[in-house]
């Protein structure tokens, strides 16, 4: 039986607002990247390629890039680790799996901002719960100020946005394992198969679409991480934890708004370069069920 399709008018509307809101706003961002854009500047001219010119010089930038690829790989790594964990453990008949769920879940829908804020008293270096922790432990040797020594700066702000976000990975995971018939994983065992054949050579394949919708978003929401940086360090030590859009913020509140569109648009084409191959090649893995 042929599937009756849906009228092409009934996406106008998307169209229109992914237009007005999405690719007017870059196309006119792209012109305004090659200008001096400048709140001091009586007119704004067009000045061709300087402004990447200087960006491409500017070391600062160079360790906001580098700092940016380490929190977007190791977040996405890390993220989707814990997510499946979780999921592989929740999706088990527990007593308690639905508060257990819930409890996992709940960073995700909290403000990164707060988070941040809680997690500057988490991690303070006399009153911190962490320090006290290790403290009382005996094990004075991790008594660390977290968020202001260069060693640990950027570590500590990774591991705090895993656990805010681990949980939202988990959620997709655990509508993945929902859509994978029980048939399959019970002739798995019936045929001798232990949890981790059966997982290898069953669950993993099947969890291919779950994955690539995990590891897309993970990784171009590491890739434009902002208020959680901001909150916790602001690009510091010096510039240890420094992002791409710490210096983006830092750039326009000095003016320079050419240059830091230029930055931006910088930021759009790593994200395209990185993510339309992770997707190609994830989407390659997923089998039809």
């Amino acid at each position: 039986m042929e599937r009756s399709k849906y009228p092409l008018y009934f996406s106008f509307p998307a169209v229109i607002v992914f237009l007005l809101f999405f690719i007017t706003p870059t196309i006119i961002g792209i012109y305004y990247s090659f200008t001096d854009w400048n709140i001091n500047a009586d007119a704004i001219k067009f000045i061709g390629l300087e402004n990447y010119k200087e960006l491409f010089n500017e070391p600062r930038l160079k360790q906001a890039f580098i700092n940016t690829l380490i929190f977007a790989a190791a977040v996405t790594l890390l993220q989707n680790a814990v997510g499946l964990a979780l999921a592989l453990l929740l999706n088990e008949k527990l007593k308690l799996r639905n508060l257990l769920r819930m409890i996992f879940f709940m960073p995700y829908v909290i403000a990164p901002l707060v988070i941040g804020y809680i997690f500057r008293a988490i991690y303070h270096p006399e009153h911190g719960i962490v320090n006290q922790f290790f403290g009382l432990l005996g094990m004075d040797f991790m008594v660390q100020d977290w968020l202001n020594d260069p060693r640990f700066a950027l570590f500590t702000v990774i591991m705090t946005d895993i656990w805010r976000v681990a949980g939202f990975s988990m959620v997709v995971y655990l509508a993945g394992l929902q859509f994978i018939p029980k048939d399959l994983t019970e002739s798995a065992s019936i045929d001798g198969a232990n949890y981790w054949t059966r997982f290898k050579h069953v669950v993993f394949p099947l969890l291919a679409p779950a994955f690539t919708v995990n590891v897309l978003l993970a990784m171009i929401g590491s890739m434009k991480v902002f208020e959680i940086v901001m909150v916790l360090t602001e690009g510091g030590p010096g510039y240890t934890t420094e992002v791409f859009y710490t210096y983006i913020r830092n750039t326009f509140s000095s003016g320079e708004m050419g240059y830091a569109t230029a930055i931006n648009m910088l930021l759009f084409v790593l994200v395209t370069l990185v993510g339309i191959p992770v997707l190609l090649a994830m989407k390659k893995r997923e089998v039809e069920m």
